[in-house]
Parts: C-alpha cells; structure tokens; sequence
C-alpha cells in the first residue's frame, strides 16, 4: 500500500509538562481539532479516561483515535484508524523538545492509503500538512489564551450582486503570501489613497491557482470601484465578477486563522454540498 509521512511544527510559550497533559486526554481535543471546526455538529465520543476518541460526521467522516504510548512531557503515540471516506490506518507522534521559555511541539503522521489511491500519495503532505499547520496554530492558542482565537459561521446560500473591481494579480508560493499579500494591498491602499472617490466597498481576494502540492498560487488583490478608470497604472488590472449564488462561511478572528474557513469551503466543495 503507498505509505506517506507529514510532519510540521510550532513553538508554545508553556511548559512540555501542560501541553504534554493536553494532548494526552482527547477531551481537550475537540477545542482545537482543525477537522471539527468545519463541522462542529459532528458527532464525538471520548473514552471516560481521554485515552480513546471516536468521531463521525458528513464531512470530517469517521474513525478512531487510540492512544498507544506515553512518555511523560517527551513523546505521545496513537493509533488512528480512518473508516469514511475510505478505510486506513495510521501512526501519528507528538514529540516534545523543551526550551528555555518555550516547548517546540512537532506532530508527525506515518500512513498509508488504500491501493486505488495511489495517486493521492504526492498529495498528503501537502492537504495534511495545512490541517496539520491549522491545528497547531489553535493549540498554541489554547494553551496560551485559553481558546483558539478563530470561529466560522456559516451564513450559506445566498446572492452575490456582481462588482467592477481593480486589483494586483500575483504569483507565488504559500510561504510568500504574507510577504507579497502585505505589498500587492499596500499598493492598492496608496493608489485609491491618491484617486479618492473611486473605491467602493471591500477589500477582497480572488484565488486563480491555488496548487499546494507544487506550492504555487495566483491571486488577484483587489478593490470594488464605481467604475473601472481608462488610465490604470501598468502594475494594475481590472474586471467584473458576474452575480452568481453563492455560500458564504464568515471567518471572525485573526487573519493567520484565515484557512479554517478555506478549507471548510474545499471540503464542501469535495463532498459535493453546493448544488448547481
């Protein structure tokens, strides 16, 4: 069967022994699981003694989470077995390597997939890791703050009104984004700044090539306009985005939080939710 490896990390202001004694019990991991965040009526169950997890759902599917080892304030193993979309097994270890006023937590995933999907095997690095990347993110949160700082609401179906809008088309790799994010509205921001009375609306961003697995993504910054100007700078361009229904999940918290909502739209879209 094609076997996979993920493996990302982060650093946590908070002593091995509280995020050790975290991991350890899944009645905590409902709080943080990037998984649960897009479907939060998904059902759970946890073992009274936080050793066994079990969940379901339309779209997180279903399975099993078994907690195999247990070195104190080093290492946690588990066993997860996936039965929907498709059955698997994997190993998945927290290790934890203390600091002088941090602990670095890398949470690693050794798979394998069903034969017939072979081809996903390129994939996983990619699609995990960024749930991977989300879901440490929240648990830096919750053991900092208290609560991870990001909530979806799902707004749904509904009618968008159709816009003119200017913007900066860029093209580049997910670690650039925020780099080249800050810039491409930077420009934007002085330029409208220099035009007033152009602008109308919301800042926004359309994504033309989102392609994580050969870490390459096009996007458009843009700005809503009365009207498209005849004398645009090289650097800009312009266009209409037709109304169309849309279903709309509203992200509240900060922007680095900002893929909760994107990957819950990408999964309703995988699973077929949006109808034509």
């Amino acid at each position: 069967m094609p076997s996979f490896k993920v493996s990302r990390s982060i650093n946590i202001k908070a002593s091995a022994e509280k995020i050790f004694e975290t991991l350890s019990d899944y009645h905590h991991w409902q709080v943080w699981s990037p998984w649960l965040i897009q479907e939060p009526e998904a059902k759970v169950t946890v073992q009274e003694d936080g050793k066994y997890y079990e969940w379901e759902g339309k779209r997180v599917g279903s399975g099993s989470m078994t907690l195999t080892k247990a070195l104190p304030n080093e290492a946690i193993e588990m066993d997860i077995a996936f039965l929907k979309p498709w059955k698997s097994k994997s190993q998945v270890t927290f290790k934890l390597r203390s600091h002088s006023d941090y602990t670095e937590v890398t949470w690693d995933m050794n798979g394998s997939l069903p034969f017939f999907m072979f081809w996903m095997k390129g994939m996983m690095d990619a699609w995990v890791g960024m749930d991977y990347e989300r879901g440490l993110m929240m648990l830096k949160e919750y053991i900092e703050l208290g609560a991870p700082q990001t909530k979806l609401n799902f707004i749904g179906n509904g009618q968008f009104q159709g816009i003119s809008y200017v913007g900066i088309k860029v093209a580049c790799g997910k670690k650039q984004m925020p780099d080249t994010m800050k810039k491409a509205f930077g420009d934007l921001h002085a330029y409208f700044e220099a035009n007033p009375g152009i602008a109308e609306g919301d800042a926004f961003t359309i994504y033309s090539v989102w392609n994580p697995v050969k870490d390459k993504i096009e996007y458009t910054a843009g700005m809503q306009v009365k009207s498209i100007p005849s004398d645009l700078p090289g650097q800009f361009v312009s266009g209409n985005i037709p109304t169309t229904p849309v279903y709309t999940v509203q992200h509240v918290g900060p922007y680095h939080h900002l893929g909760n909502a994107w990957s819950t739209l990408y999964t309703m879209q995988r699973g077929k939710e949006f109808k034509k």
